[in-house]
């Protein structure tokens, strides 16, 4: 964890879930129709007023750097090589709702500009909401993003496209890989699976260990020395800090067969994470950017605590050599600093679910939190 060149260290920032949809739209500079199809919600802007009974009034429009607030200051100091997040939600105007599902999430096409004052290199498209708005949303999605310098991984207008991998150039002439995929345990309906022939998401098959297989011969295929290979993979249910036996065994066979670091995502709050054989995985970054604000039901999981996560990656080798952590709470519909006591619940929570995994987490002056473990 000390000693490494620093040439060869690449800093990367990951978060989960970015819903900048529905409520997070509707404050933004364009908002979209608030119409929505759920079951008991028929319109957006119910977002934004419950959180403003929670927190106090959104000064809407906001600015376009408003929803990232703290963090953006974090990721100056940081100065990641790579901004890559879990965008679930589509980006467009589209009307055509996918019938049956519960929740659909969009943001306007015009308030993708939030996104690009992150300055985010990459968005991983394989989740649950790419496809609320039907598969021309799904295609806007892509158009737009990619219109505004943004790279993109699982999702696309066919499977080739959907399973290639986002290619971002290092300084040096190394790569980050990042490949993405979608678990049906993440609630991903199999009809947006991509084929041939179709547009959807790069959807995990089954068994695992033969989908790993298959990753690993797509790594195989593109990876040269120096590349760094992320698998940006929306896994498991929303709520709970118990990491199933598949989600392990697939996460080490991927490892295994090329893969530098597993970016895992779709829980709603952080969970545990491991370092197998020297490389990260992250089981559950939680959200980064909702509007569950004030919304009760799941109140004991904090999920209004996030964490920006900043691991340092050996290009040669792939292996983990650092890994900061920095707490963060969404108020108002933006990321502001968490007080003494919810940096401490937060701190406690993740130290208890990555002791299993014989990790440590030790609090910094600056408020974040360096991980600690024995080197194999």
């Amino acid at each position: 964890m000390s000693g490494h060149d620093p040439q060869s260290a690449l800093r990367i920032f990951l978060c989960g879930d970015v819903m900048t949809g529905r409520g997070i739209d509707q404050v933004l500079a364009f908002p979209g129709d608030p119409r929505l199809h759920e079951e008991v919600v028929r319109d957006a802007r119910h977002y934004v007023a419950v959180a403003a009974r929670r927190n106090g009034a959104i000064p809407a429009p906001v600015g376009w750097d408003y929803v990232w607030g703290e963090a953006l200051a974090e990721l100056e100091r940081a100065r990641p090589t790579a901004r890559i997040v879990n965008l679930e939600t589509s980006v467009t105007a589209s009307d055509d709702y996918w019938v049956g599902k519960g929740v659909h999430y969009r943001m306007h096409p015009r308030n993708v500009a939030c996104l690009g004052a992150a300055r985010i290199d990459c968005c991983s498209l394989a989740n649950n909401h790419v496809l609320d708005w039907g598969r021309g949303g799904l295609l806007e999605t892509l158009e737009t993003l990619r219109a505004a310098g943004m790279a993109t991984a699982g999702a696309g207008r066919d499977l080739a496209e959907a399973a290639a991998p986002a290619v971002l150039p290092c300084e040096g002439g190394g790569r980050l890989l990042v490949f993405a995929f979608a678990s049906p345990t993440s609630g991903v309906p199999i009809e947006w699976a991509a084929t041939p022939e179709r547009a959807g998401v790069n959807l995990l098959g089954e068994p695992l260990e033969d989908a790993a297989a298959l990753v690993g011969a797509q790594v195989e295929r593109v990876k040269k020395p120096g590349d760094v290979v992320i698998a940006s993979i929306h896994w498991g249910g929303n709520w709970g800090y118990a990491i199933p036996a598949e989600q392990r065994r697939l996460a080490h066979a991927l490892l295994d067969a090329g893969v530098d670091l597993v970016h895992g995502h779709s829980s709603h709050h952080p969970k545990g994470f491991e370092i197998h054989r020297g490389k990260l995985v992250l089981y559950g970054c939680g959200d980064f950017l909702d509007d569950y604000e004030g919304i009760e039901g799941y109140e004991a999981y904090r999920n209004d605590l996030v964490l920006m996560y900043l691991p340092s990656v050996d290009a040669a080798r792939g292996t983990l050599l650092d890994l900061r952590l920095v707490p963060l709470r969404i108020e108002r519909f933006r990321l502001t600093r968490p007080s003494r006591a919810d940096a401490r619940w937060l701190t406690d929570v993740m130290g208890r679910e990555c002791k299993a995994f014989g990790i440590a987490l030790r609090a910094e002056e600056d408020g974040s939190l360096a991980a600690c473990w024995e080197a194999a």
